[in-house]
């Protein structure tokens, strides 16, 4: 049986959009919610020769790849490269590629993208935009009677952390002598302040009261862990602290022992409303 308790408040500590999969991100201080979850969140993504998905896993370099965003444009720059300037209204040819185990529509970016990508990472890749009219749903054995849709998230439209869960990792780190990590190692959409470290593994719903009308988002799966937050996002180097550290307390029977940190979520209400960093909300805990 599910029992939900009462609210108590949490608030919006840091709003985080990646634009492209598993390149820089970009904060922000407020971020408009789309169907897909923040507006132009991995909207883009980087494919191989058979149009399968690129990531930091075999491109740890891409952590080098940053993207201002601007009223018409995405300007992308990486060390020894000119900046790469991509128009927020224009694609190439319609394609199809690979994310995982999904094949969806999608559009290439052009010769230039392609190129640069493919220069800065030494292998040959492509740049491709999400098609609007794919309707890429996450797993409904997670989200029920939700229909939730992605663009080239790894499988849900929100990915939620807490401030506290991260300060208790580098409070481990810190005592096996590791330096401590920041948020973006964990690609975070939404971090939440006012929860007990890993708080957010039980929450049930969060909601914020907008000028635009409520949001409430819905945590539905725990967020397994691989081995990107251990590429350190300034260098692009690998290490193990990270991910040996989490090891240690963070194996989480839900997904039979994965390790895991932050939790995936669904919007249940909230489309073309503004998440602001600041925001005061509630959220109630779930137990099963």
């Amino acid at each position: 049986m599910v029992q939900v308790s009462d609210d108590l408040q949490v608030r919006v500590a840091a709003l985080h959009l990646f634009p492209i999969k598993s390149c820089a991100g970009i904060t922000l201080e407020e971020a408009l919610l789309v169907e897909t979850g923040l507006e132009l969140d991995r909207a883009w993504m980087v494919v191989d020769t058979e149009g399968r998905f690129v990531t930091q896993r075999e491109q740890p370099r891409m952590a080098l790849i940053r993207p201002t965003l601007r009223h018409f444009d995405l300007v992308l720059r990486a060390p020894g490269m000119l900046a790469l300037h991509l128009a927020l209204d224009a694609v190439d040819q319609a394609c199809r590629v690979q994310v995982w185990n999904d094949e969806v529509a999608a559009y290439d970016m052009g010769e230039l993208a392609g190129q640069w990508f493919s220069d800065f990472l030494g292998q040959r890749v492509r740049l491709v935009r999400f098609d609007p009219e794919q309707r890429r749903l996450s797993s409904t054995r997670w989200t029920g009677d939700i229909e939730a849709e992605n663009a080239f998230s790894d499988g849900y439209p929100i990915l939620v952390a807490s401030s506290a869960g991260l300060d208790e990792l580098n409070r481990r780190l810190g005592a096996s002598g590791h330096a401590p990590v920041d948020m973006l190692r964990f690609r975070p959409n939404l971090v939440l302040a006012g929860l007990e470290a890993n708080g957010e593994d039980h929450l049930d719903e969060i909601r914020f009261d907008t000028p635009e009308g409520p949001i409430r988002l819905k945590l539905v799966k725990p967020c397994a862990r691989c081995t990107i937050p251990d590429v350190d996002p300034a260098t692009a180097a690998q290490g193990h602290a990270v991910g040996d550290t989490l090891a240690s307390y963070r194996a989480d029977a839900r997904l039979d022992g994965a390790i895991t940190f932050g939790m995936n979520a669904v919007i249940v209400e909230g489309i073309e409303r503004m998440l602001r960093v600041g925001s005061t909300g509630s959220a109630s805990y779930r137990f099963d």
